[in-house]
């Protein structure tokens, strides 16, 4: 890892060393649509499916049993948070320690490209989060999907909720990315990609599938 890297590793650890233990009760009243992300998925039944910040596991154990039988891979920069993960999910999934804006999933994982990339939450966390998006793309093999479902601009809720979520946010390192859907439409880095963004629950979170042309 860079130096960098190293010290949004040990931020995170601070951050997550004893939250991870409440993590998944206390974030599911408010990291909405990450079920919908799921949903939308519909995963061959040999596809290999790679989450990126993949946290406590949450996501890939929902996976799982919303689509038994496919190759899970989970990837964060946290330790602490993958103590967790590998609790939750056992042999269900290969997890390593590795930074979402540069990692080697040979290396990691045995293989280069993943069918389903998962962004879920994450991109609001990670400084660099436009380098995730594109190590993301990198690492999609033909014909697959980059799935992203994270905070929105809250632009059709009450007057001051913008104001207060932010300033709560901030306070666990959480900016959330306003221009997510306009940075898509121009990221394609060497090859066009397709994207399907949208808003979900009047703004509060946002919604995306980029396929690489």
């Amino acid at each position: 890892m860079t130096e960098t890297s190293q010290a949004h590793d040990r931020l995170m650890d601070d951050i997550y060393r004893y939250q991870r233990r409440i993590y998944d009760v206390t974030r599911k009243y408010y990291l909405l649509g990450r079920d919908e992300l799921i949903d939308r998925m519909d995963p061959a039944p040999d596809a290999h499916i790679l989450e990126i910040a993949c946290g406590t596991g949450r996501n890939l154990d929902r996976i799982d049993q919303r689509y038994p039988g496919r190759h899970l891979y989970g990837l964060d920069i946290s330790e602490e948070m993958l103590t967790s993960a590998r609790t939750k999910l056992g042999d269900r999934a290969m997890l390593a320690q590795g930074d979402a804006c540069w990692f080697a999933p040979q290396a990691l994982f045995g293989r280069d490209g993943f069918d389903h990339v998962v962004l879920s939450y994450s991109l609001s966390m990670i400084p660099d989060w436009q380098s995730a998006i594109t190590e993301a793309l990198r690492h999609t093999a033909p014909g697959g999907h980059v799935h992203i479902v994270d905070f929105g601009d809250q632009g059709d809720l009450p007057g001051g909720f913008r104001t207060l979520l932010h300033a709560w946010l901030a306070r666990f390192h959480v900016t959330p990315r306003d221009d997510l859907g306009a940075v898509l439409q121009v990221l394609s880095g060497d090859r066009p990609v397709t994207v399907d963004h949208g808003w979900l629950y009047r703004r509060y979170a946002q919604i995306a599938t980029v396929t690489p042309g």
